[in-house]
């Protein structure tokens, strides 16, 4: 079975959907085949998820192993059976899961994000974090997606992007696109160590890269 679909009749799942190694969060309302798709392929237990009215969930929280981050001031609830950490950032960057990009071990965020976040973040996600762009993007949390295996990011990240974050989560870097060329690759995907899945729209060649960069197949 080829692993696309669809979230909210759209191909651009990272937006409204987010996992970590044992859960995925999507909205309330999304279809029950789709909550099953995502769980046998990414063998998490799927959480329907309601945040201050609002759906896209995926640009709004980011989460990792050790607990998750949500914008400050929202209402939500979901989340109370998972027994891990959840605090949010003071700061008026609130679309969290557009600049946080973490795994279990690293986070890569928004460069004009406070200490005060930096410090919750690395104390609820338990991880070392750093400022940084991808493709001269400060939406980070969309122009990459990270798991414990790989990172596929943006094609038009430079030398010295990549570099840095082969260097901090000491992982092996990719490049490639989701949904038929779309370059913010974390708006298109949703992935752990385990499995992932991608937009509707993307093609044979691009779950190819997927693959390849998540750890998925062996590279030649």
């Amino acid at each position: 079975m080829i692993p696309t679909l669809d979230i909210m009749d759209t191909p651009i799942i990272g937006v409204f959907a987010t996992c970590t190694e044992d859960f995925a969060l999507v909205p309330c309302g999304t279809r029950a085949s789709a909550k099953d798709f995502i769980a046998d392929n990414l063998h998490v237990r799927v959480l329907e998820v309601i945040m201050s009215q609002s759906s896209v969930i995926g640009s709004m929280i980011r989460g990792n192993s050790s607990g998750f981050i949500v914008p400050r001031g929202s209402q939500i609830e979901g989340l109370k059976g998972i027994d891990l950490p959840v605090s949010s950032l003071p700061d008026k960057l609130n679309a969290v899961g557009n600049i946080v990009l973490a795994n279990d071990s690293a986070a890569l965020v928004h460069p004009e994000l406070s200490d005060h976040s930096i410090d919750i973040i690395a104390r609820t996600l338990k991880v070392d974090v750093h400022r940084g762009t991808i493709a001269g993007l400060k939406t980070v949390g969309m122009a990459g997606t990270v798991t414990n295996k790989g990172l596929l990011v943006n094609p038009k990240a430079t030398a010295q992007e990549l570099a840095f974050l082969e260097e901090i989560f000491e992982l092996p870097v990719d490049v490639g696109t989701t949904n038929f060329g779309t370059p913010m690759v974390g708006s298109g995907l949703l992935a752990n160590s385990k499995g992932y899945v991608a937009g509707s729209k993307t093609t044979g060649y691009e779950l190819g890269r997927i693959e390849g960069a998540l750890g998925f197949i062996t590279k030649e």
